[in-house]
């Protein structure tokens, strides 16, 4: 078990997908009547650095790009937002970067993603032995990044080199369906990560279907929590359930206007780890995270809508909440 003060050094090595993100414009309209679109980083690692530069960490993004346009896009957006970018590496063959293609709306809100052929799966392990773990003070992942090889057999390859520099593991479980050959297949990789992992965040949804049963996702939350150090269990308008080895506290959200239902969870993650690496005591971190999704989801964009200390600070000054529903108790 790593000991998680170390992240309090505030450098974060984070693993996984960049891509492009396609925005119909303007916000409301839906793709097929669009006529024009706006370009923004996406990809949910991507996005989870952005958040951790924004309040104030530093964060270097480990994976694989596409080598032509859309993919150099991505590492200049990387550098727009001062995420080191120096274990990105662009391949080229047949390999494309992650685009999305997505609507500002609520209703019935369109998300089409391109995944074939996926460059940052082809991240290798000799990739991530190509880093030096001790210059970091945690290393941060979505399952995403597990889904297909080479960059699933990598991606536990850096686990166990991260392990081996004492670093603490943080995993987001990001279950996206479309980027898994089976249902079975991910569960068994998932539950594979979570046993090695020291803080652990999801929602109802991927609890429940790492736990084969939807109605018993925070059965495996607190199974889950027997190993790992802190597990958070996201419940959407109904707040998060936080698991450590001292019990268990329900914490509710950030009433806002959303726009979007997408960059929650990024935005979440990256506020959360960037308040632990503060320091904050956990109620905290976690109250921050909630408020900077709450901000995002009001805001075009996911990258570009991540907020920064002071706008941070400003909403949770200025807002009421966070609310708890009456479904939010343990």
């Amino acid at each position: 078990m790593a000991d998680l003060s170390r992240v309090s050094g505030g450098r974060f090595l984070v693993i996984g997908r960049a891509g492009m993100d396609l925005y119909a414009d303007p916000p409301g309209t839906r793709t097929e009547e669009a006529t024009r679109f706006s370009a923004a980083l996406g990809g949910s690692s991507a996005n989870i650095a952005v958040a951790l530069t924004r309040q104030g960490c530093r964060a270097a993004l480990l994976t694989c790009v596409s080598d032509d346009a859309v993919g150099r896009f991505c590492l200049n957006q990387l550098d727009y937002y001062g995420v080191d970018r120096r274990h990105v590496r662009s391949t080229g063959g047949e390999a494309r970067n992650s685009l999305a293609v997505v609507e500002t709306r609520i209703e019935n809100c369109q998300s089409v993603i391109y995944r074939n052929g996926a460059a940052d799966f082809e991240m290798t392990v000799a990739d991530v032995e190509a880093v030096d773990y001790t210059a970091y003070s945690a290393l941060i992942t979505t399952g995403t990044v597990l889904a297909s090889e080479p960059s699933r057999s990598a991606a536990f390859r850096a686990f166990d080199l991260a392990r081996a520099a004492s670093l603490p593991l943080i995993f987001d479980i990001d279950y996206r369906p479309y980027s898994w050959p089976s249902a079975g297949v991910a569960s068994e990789v998932y539950s594979r990560a979570g046993a090695m992992c020291d803080v652990i965040v999801g929602n109802d949804v991927e609890f429940g279907f790492m736990a084969g049963d939807y109605s018993h996702g925070l059965d495996c939350a607190r199974n889950l929590a027997k190993s790992a150090q802190i597990v958070v269990y996201k419940r959407g308008e109904h707040g998060a359930i936080t698991l450590t080895a001292d019990g268990e506290f329900a914490s509710g959200i950030y009433p806002t206007h959303a726009l979007k239902p997408t960059g929650a969870g990024d935005s979440f993650l990256g506020a959360f780890v960037a308040a632990l690496s503060a320091r904050r005591p956990l109620l905290d971190c976690i109250q921050r995270g909630s408020a900077a999704a709450a901000m995002v989801v009001s805001r075009v964009g996911c990258a570009s809508a991540m907020p920064t200390i002071a706008e941070l600070d400003t909403f949770i000054a200025t807002h009421p909440g966070p609310t708890l529903t009456s479904d939010s108790s343990l």
